[in-house]
Formats: C-alpha cells, sequence, structure tokens
C-alpha cells in the first residue's frame, strides 16, 4: 500500500472498526459529504495532485469541497477458520492416537476411528473431541 499512497497522494486505508454515524449506527463509510449542498447532485473522490488533498467533487458543475478524512471506504474483513478443516486426514495412520469402533464413520460406514482432544479456538467450547475415519481413502472429520 505504500507505493498506492505516493500514487494517489491520499492514503486508502482500511480500519478494524467502521465509525459510528451522527445517528448512532455503524456504516463501512467514514463520515463524509455525498451531495452538492447547493444542486443536491453526487458528490464523488478526486485529487487535487497539486496540493495533495482528497476532495469531493460534483460531476455536473464546478462545486468541490475538501474531505474531512483522507479514508474513502472501510473494509472490515473477519474470517472464521472451520476447525475441522485443519485437521489433516493422515492422522488417522497416527499408531500413538487411540482408536474407538463406538463412533463409527457417518460417510462411509468405517466402524473405526482415531480420537483426540484438543483446545477450541471459541471461548465457549473449552475442550472438544475430534474424531478420523481410519478406512483407506476415506480420512472424514467430525465432533461431536
Amino acid at each position: 500500500m505504500e507505493g498506492r499512497e505516493e500514487e494517489f497522494g491520499f492514503d486508502i486505508r482500511l480500519y478494524p472498526y467502521p465509525k459510528e454515524s451522527q445517528s448512532g449506527s455503524q456504516s463501512p463509510f467514514p463520515s463524509s459529504p455525498t451531495t452538492n449542498t447547493l444542486s443536491n447532485n453526487m458528490l464523488y473522490p478526486k485529487e487535487d495532485k497539486e496540493n495533495r488533498i482528497l476532495l469531493y467533487a460534483c460531476r455536473n458543475c464546478d462545486y468541490q469541497q475538501e474531505a474531512d478524512n483522507s479514508c474513502i471506504y472501510v473494509n472490515k474483513i473477519t474470517h472464521e477458520v472451520d476447525e475441522l478443516t485443519q485437521i489433516i486426514a493422515d492422522v488417522s495412520q497416527d499408531p500413538t492416537l487411540p482408536r474407538t469402533e463406538d463412533h463409527p464413520c457417518q460417510k462411509c460406514g468405517h466402524k473405526e476411528a482415531v480420537f483426540f482432544q484438543s483446545h477450541s479456538a471459541r471461548a465457549e467450547d473449552a475442550m472438544r473431541l475430534y474424531y478420523v475415519c481410519t478406512a483407506p481413502h476415506c480420512g472424514h472429520r467430525w465432533t461431536e
């Protein structure tokens, strides 16, 4: 992003949390003018290359005003990882893991599975048992 800041003369930043609007609700956009107060037309971001500032300009007339913030858009990214996808199927070949026939595989019906206990990434689930089918070419993973 460093190269982009120099190229455009203003920075495009991603904030971890969106700013709150006047009404108290969260918006992905920072507070900025959206319409021309004279003609009620939409304002669009525009760079003043000479002064290296961000402006909001009307496309139908010469109206423009300086932006109070150099951030145009906020993109909040959240990513939750499914814990079962993080377990590799090769753990079924690990001779040190305990095996059970009390929990058959729901995918292929094989009776034997290895199991292990692991801390969950979520706070509400302190400990969980994970099962992996030992059938060749299955490798199905599940938890109960």
